[in-house]
């Protein structure tokens, strides 16, 4: 099946966290990283690419950080994990001349046809979905990454 790739994960938990920890003040990129545990370095370029996209709104200076770039009912996973498919692939080899007759006649076709579901359904889930489904499962706004690593702290 489709992976998830790190840098999927990674642009998806820092999306939710902003949904979820937002509120006077923009989200801070320190407090992402150290509340999602997400490397600095794939943190920055996958923040840029979401503000770029309209799915998030970056602000400059001490006060700065992130908010949504709308409202959370109406980003979905499948346009977060598009951003992130278009910067991979800007740093993945895309050679068509790789794979037998049968590999692109009936391998890839079928593996597309599977990406083309798991996308739709992607495009029905919300950040907003997300964020109900974390209060659901009692998980407190600044404990969301504590708990999932066994150190809960709230």
């Amino acid at each position: 099946m489709p992976r998830l790739s790190k840098k999927t994960m990674f642009a998806i938990e820092a999306v939710l966290d902003v949904a979820y920890h937002v509120g006077e003040h923009p989200v801070r990129s320190g407090d992402i990283t150290e509340r999602q545990r997400i490397p600095k370095r794939y943190l920055e370029q996958v923040l840029q690419h979401l503000v770029r996209a309209g799915i998030l709104s970056g602000k400059r200076g001490p006060r700065g950080g992130y908010r949504l770039g709308r409202d959370q009912g109406s980003i979905t996973l499948g346009e977060v994990v598009r951003v992130v498919r278009r910067l991979e692939a800007e740093t993945e080899p895309n050679d068509p001349a790789t794979g037998s007759p049968l590999a692109h006649e009936i391998v890839w076709p079928m593996w597309e046809k599977l990406r083309d579901d798991m996308m739709a359904q992607l495009d029905n889930i919300t950040i907003e979905d997300l964020c109900q489904a974390a209060r659901a499962k009692g998980l407190a706004a600044t404990a969301v990454r504590q708990q999932a690593h066994g150190q809960l702290t709230i």
